[in-house]
């Protein structure tokens, strides 16, 4: 606030309000894990995403640059994500290590790299790359 960083301040006024309402959600108890942190973090980061394909695509751009100065500022919180070039390392590997050799082991492949990516990579970015991997 004494900075005069309003996207700052934006984006962790959003974080906040997000931490908050899983601390009190039911049944969560009063503190909330490091993972699960992350996870609200990353759906931050996905729903402004999401919103920024919208604004976009209706000739928005002033509310577009506001949703990406707030990613801006909530990635600084996440963990480094993977290049595409990594991404494919990994789950190249992945397959390998599976023996999957045709798309029909798809969902196979994306529970393994999911869970082993979790906060490295963006599902969507996974499963393109599995695909890619996958389709011959």
């Amino acid at each position: 606030m004494l900075a005069k960083d309003e996207k700052g301040l934006r984006a962790l006024r959003a974080i906040k309000a997000s931490i908050l309402l899983a601390k009190t959600a039911e049944g969560a108890g009063d503190s909330l894990s490091e993972d699960a942190e992350m996870k609200i973090l990353q759906k931050l980061v996905k729903q402004r995403r999401d919103s920024i394909e919208i604004f976009e695509q209706q000739n928005r751009a002033d509310l577009a640059q506001k949703e990406k100065e707030e990613v801006e500022v909530i990635e600084q919180y996440l963990p480094k994500q993977l290049d595409e070039a990594e991404l494919k390392t990994i789950v190249a590997e992945i397959i390998k290590t599976l023996g999957v050799t045709s798309i029909t082991g798809l969902g196979q492949v994306m529970g393994v790299a999911s869970k082993q990516l979790a906060g490295k990579a963006d599902g969507k970015a996974i499963s393109a790359v599995v695909k890619a991997l996958l389709t011959p």
